[in-house]
């Protein structure tokens, strides 16, 4: 690693937001890539999350949060009638901490597809976290394949707003990201849902498909409606110019005594 890379990569340990014995968070993120970091719920005891809300909250930073259980949902509400600025999104799939994010977005349109009515809560998720990006989301559920003329018809109509990306959810065969690859301009990610029974059920049959796509499409892991979000994201983000990315990453000079002498102290 270079010196300069080393000095940014230390800067940036500086602007992590440490929770002591539980998180050490990447304030940085934003600005380096474009996205906001994101807590996922799972995995994590409740203590260990409202943790992390509350030291987010108390420096007046935002914060998304995905995924979380049952039990982190009640504690998540209640602290939220205790006055913590905390609101559920996509009916609790995830929540968001009211404050900045700190990542800055163009205008776009990302269209959001649903091969049935199963797959509809993993959009929301997705679309929750664009919406709170402030990126428009234009929608279409229930096209699958099956129908045909569903899907035509709900396409033409998607297409006169001009996305720039589509997430394409679906689950049992996962067949709809090639078909509506094969009819839209712009990028396709597919998004494989839990969805289906027995034997490739629960998605793996839907990941497998997409994976041997003949269609030119991009592929998130089952369930992956986050990921799929902050993948579009990037593509709106807008980039720091070089007079902001100086500022964020040039070392400050040190102080230079006179040739032969060594600099007061």
């Amino acid at each position: 690693m270079t010196t300069r890379g080393r000095r940014a990569g230390r800067r940036a340990t500086r602007r992590d937001l440490v929770v002591p014995g539980v998180a050490r968070l990447d304030r940085d993120r934003p600005r380096r890539v474009g996205v906001p970091e994101v807590v996922l719920g799972e995995g994590k005891s409740v203590a260990h999350l409202l943790a992390i809300v509350r030291a987010l909250a108390t420096r007046g930073e935002g914060a998304l949060v995905s995924r979380p259980t049952g039990a982190q949902r009640a504690a998540l509400d209640r602290a939220a009638r205790e006055g913590l600025a905390l609101r559920p999104l996509a009916r609790g799939r995830v929540y968001r901490l009211d404050g900045p994010l700190g990542a800055r977005y163009r205008p776009g349109t990302v269209g959001v597809v649903t091969a049935g009515t199963s797959d509809v809560p993993l959009a929301d998720e997705s679309a929750a976290v664009l919406t709170e990006l402030g990126i428009r989301v234009v929608r279409a559920d229930d096209v699958g394949v099956a129908g045909l003329h569903r899907l035509l018809r709900a396409l033409r109509t998607l297409e006169r707003s001009a996305p720039e990306l589509y997430l394409v959810f679906a689950g049992r065969e996962g067949a709809l990201p090639t078909v509506v690859a094969g009819l839209v301009p712009a990028p396709v990610l597919g998004v494989p849902t839990s969805v289906g029974y027995g034997r490739g059920g629960r998605g793996e049959a839907a990941l497998n498909a997409m994976l041997q796509s003949c269609a030119p499409i991009a592929v998130v892991n089952i369930d992956g409606a986050v990921p799929a979000a902050l993948f579009a994201a990037q593509r709106m983000a807008v980039r720091p110019t070089a007079a902001a990315r100086g500022r964020a990453t040039r070392p400050r000079p040190r102080a230079r005594g006179r040739p032969g002498r060594a600099s007061a102290s």
